[in-house]
């Protein structure tokens, strides 16, 4: 079991270390991350969630149905309940509250679920679990958040005119490869269109480098960021990492929605670390920027014992 949990999880944190390395050793700084993001969000990712969704047999992608309900319910729960807790009851402004709902209800699982939940389960298995996870942060998480942060900002005095509208911002993330490119591939599925061998493997090529290039991007974007730990980092740093996880394991598994390994696959899909584009966010708004940070630090550092903990909980 050691093994294992050696296997899924110490990859992650030593490439996203060396991207911190290469940025203290200034060979990368913030824009240079920004580039590699912008090319694992535009080809890589979209090319590695096509290719693995279409090599996927139809009967395996409609099996999953209950267990993307369930991940779809459970990423939107972790959103706004997080939201309306910092916002209402502990009294955050606007855009800190949004942020901060980002950080605990959006797991990295497009940049870390790849290597982790492919080891553990496959490639094709992975695939759906990142594809549906990816689809909800484009198309909900992402979205709302702007919206937020626009509204926070122009209460601020920092911008003007209304913020744009849930539906043109869902209209504009429909847009990105990210969203279009894992739904073709569903649609390619269940339409039972093959995808020509020379064709997938030259897709392959550059979404084989998807996993390492985000990490490392990722650490550099750490690295740019001054680290500090208090209250509310912890707080987002162990609801992202252990109460998501924890309270969806305990609510599905008396319902018996899904199966036991399909448990295990959302469990650990949810207990990976915060994703690194609420950095992102936080920097273009300039609201909360080294809180978010440091969570984002602190949740993927501390996610080898605690993804580690699920994975021998669950025995996956």
């Amino acid at each position: 079991m050691i093994s294992t949990i050696l296997n899924a999880m110490l990859p992650i944190v030593v490439t996203l270390v060396l991207g911190m390395v290469a940025a203290w050793h200034q060979d990368f700084d913030a824009n240079g991350a920004r580039v590699l993001n912008r090319m694992v969000m535009i080809y890589a990712l979209p090319l590695v969630l096509f290719t693995g969704i279409v090599s996927t047999p139809r009967s395996q992608l409609v099996g999953h149905t209950a267990l993307t309900v369930v991940l779809v319910v459970a990423l939107l729960a972790s959103y706004v309940i997080p939201f309306l807790i910092a916002r209402y009851a502990v009294g955050r402004d606007l855009m800190s509250a949004a942020l901060q709902a980002l950080a605990i209800g959006c797991p990295n699982v497009g940049f870390v679920g790849l290597p982790v939940l492919g080891y553990l389960f496959g490639p094709s298995v992975a695939s759906i679990s990142v594809a549906v996870s990816s689809l909800v942060l484009v198309v909900f998480h992402i979205p709302v958040t702007v919206m937020l942060l626009t509204a926070g900002a122009a209460q601020r005095g920092d911008a003007s005119g209304p913020p744009l509208g849930l539906p043109a911002q869902i209209a504009a993330a429909l847009k990105e490869p990210m969203v279009w490119g894992p739904l073709l591939g569903f649609v390619m599925v269940l339409l039972d269109i093959p995808l020509p061998s020379p064709l997938m493997k030259s897709f392959d090529l550059l979404g084989a480098a998807t996993a390492g290039v985000a990490l490392f991007s990722s650490g550099i974007t750490l690295y740019s960021q001054r680290v500090m730990f208090n209250l509310p980092i912890a707080v987002s740093t162990l609801s992202r990492n252990v109460l998501v996880p924890a309270v969806v394991w305990a609510a599905v598994m008396p319902l018996g929605v899904i199966s036991d390994a399909q448990v295990k696959e959302a469990v650990i899909a949810l207990a990976i670390p915060s994703a690194v584009v609420c950095v992102i966010l936080a920097v273009q708004f300039r609201a909360a920027e080294r809180e978010i940070a440091s969570t984002i630090f602190w949740s993927t550092i501390l996610s080898l014992p605690t993804v580690g903990l699920f994975i021998w909980l669950l025995g996956a």
